[in-house]
């Protein structure tokens, strides 16, 4: 797959397309295209860190650096599996398997307080102080059944988020 729209042939949409679950339509595929385009400015085939960077709203987001291990380097087959999470086809299940990576912060397959509480400080700043953190966390954990020395793994962690009252939105527009 080249680096113009006009490079990407129909076996190489469909080709994508099987490879993202069919999440996206041919359509979007095209659109994905022309922004992965827009994004890799060396015509490398690739987006690095600093071209993930130049999206406003990626860099802004608390949990950039840690996406950025996840999406760093990414070819065009590989960018729309991973917005695919994003899909408002995708599973409730997919998009936990993502929350899971950006929590296990040593790729292990396991969650620590430690990720956890790491990850809370990361999106709320100085908006709560460290000890609040704990508090919300260990009682987050303690309502679910676990304790702050527990190590969650994707299962654990599903049961904790899958909870009635949550309201997953992990959702981005295409266009």
């Amino acid at each position: 797959m080249g680096n113009a729209s006009s490079m990407l042939t129909q076996y190489d949409i469909e080709e994508v397309q099987e490879h993202c679950n069919y999440l996206f339509s041919q359509q979007e595929i095209v659109s994905l295209y022309e922004r992965f385009c827009q994004l890799d400015r060396s015509a490398k085939g690739f987006i690095s860190e600093d071209e993930f960077l130049s999206i406003p709203e990626f860099s802004l987001n608390p949990l950039s650096k840690r996406l950025l291990r996840m999406v760093d380097g990414l070819n065009f087959k590989d960018f729309v599996s991973f917005l695919s999470t994003f899909s408002a086809k995708a599973s409730f299940n997919q998009k936990i398997e993502l929350i899971f990576k950006v929590y296990d912060i040593d790729g292990k397959g396991k969650v620590t307080f430690k990720d956890l509480l790491e990850v809370l400080r990361d999106q709320t700043g100085s908006f709560m102080t460290e000890e609040q953190r704990e508090q919300v966390l260990a009682k987050v954990l303690e309502e679910a059944g676990y304790t702050r020395d527990c190590t969650l793994s994707l299962d654990n962690f599903i049961q904790i988020i899958d909870h009635p009252g949550l309201k997953m939105e992990v959702e981005v527009p295409i266009d």
